[in-house]
């Protein structure tokens, strides 16, 4: 069973309700817990930690429907071929159709870092698609989606800080706000890759986090229902710490040979 939100929001939304309803914080954590499935907010607790991925095969899972997420890292960190991982994955999970959007990448790249994944996906193109188009933002999107996309379904955006890089296009805080209302509507789950701010490198702490998202334009990040942010020792690193959400770390293995992660 999956947790709606990350343990410190649901401890959050509990001294709300306590506030609101004037009733015991603990009243309040076991009407959480319970919603998410547990008898008490001491038994979510002590099950959290076998709910939270623990390898790299299990992030998606840990994805809820309707979720928008961010993957962000700084260049040559692996960003782009960690959502395409996610991706492949849901189509070998034969989820609803999914789609990969890109304004950065070619064919030919996005391609190869799928076979890299699965050299037999594509051979059967009808469970996703892939979209280069100088036209993609949010209409668009949800143009070219609308009819096939289903829960679970796995859309991703290469990547989140050019959808309003045209004057034409609507801002981009509009623009996910709107994906946000359509992901909850179809109950699909919308990745973005984003760029990491550049000063991240002169930190003494490498590990990202949301103020290391680089925002040439104005966004409310509580849209985003999960950040995952990637940092490595070096960008030879065979080892990659994953943050979840600003909390929750774990490391996955890059495979320089397979050229994936594992």
């Amino acid at each position: 069973m999956k947790l709606s939100a990350p343990i410190h929001v649901l401890k959050i939304q509990a001294k709300k309700i306590k506030k609101e309803e004037n009733i015991t914080l603990a009243e309040a954590l076991n009407r959480i817990a319970q919603q998410e499935g547990f008898i008490s907010w001491s038994l979510l607790q002590a099950k959290s930690s076998n709910i939270l991925p623990q390898n790299f095969d299990e992030i998606l899972s840990y994805f809820n429907a309707g979720d928008l997420v961010i993957i962000g890292a700084r260049p040559q960190y692996g960003k782009t071929n960690f959502a395409i991982g996610l991706f492949v994955k849901a189509i070998q999970e034969k989820r609803v159709k999914s789609y990969y959007f890109s304004l950065a990448e070619t064919h030919k790249s996005v391609a190869d870092r799928i076979a890299n994944y699965d050299e037999l996906i594509g051979m059967d193109n009808s469970v996703f698609e892939l979209n280069y188009s100088n036209d993609i933002c949010a209409d668009y999107i949800i143009s070219k989606t609308n009819n096939e996309v289903g829960k679970n379904s796995v859309i991703v955006v290469d990547y989140l800080q050019l959808l309003d890089e045209k004057r034409i296009n609507a801002p981009l805080q509009e623009q996910i706000e709107k994906l946000k209302s359509y992901a909850k509507e179809k109950q699909c789950i919308i990745i973005f890759i984003s760029q990491l701010d550049r000063k991240l490198e002169s930190k003494i702490n490498k590990s990202p986090t949301d103020a290391d998202l680089r925002l040439p334009n104005p966004l409310d990040l509580s849209l985003i229902n999960k950040r995952v942010y990637l940092s490595r020792k070096s960008v030879g690193s065979k080892e990659v710490e994953v943050t979840i959400s600003g909390k929750y770390k774990l490391n996955v293995r890059w495979d320089n040979e397979k050229i994936k992660f594992v």
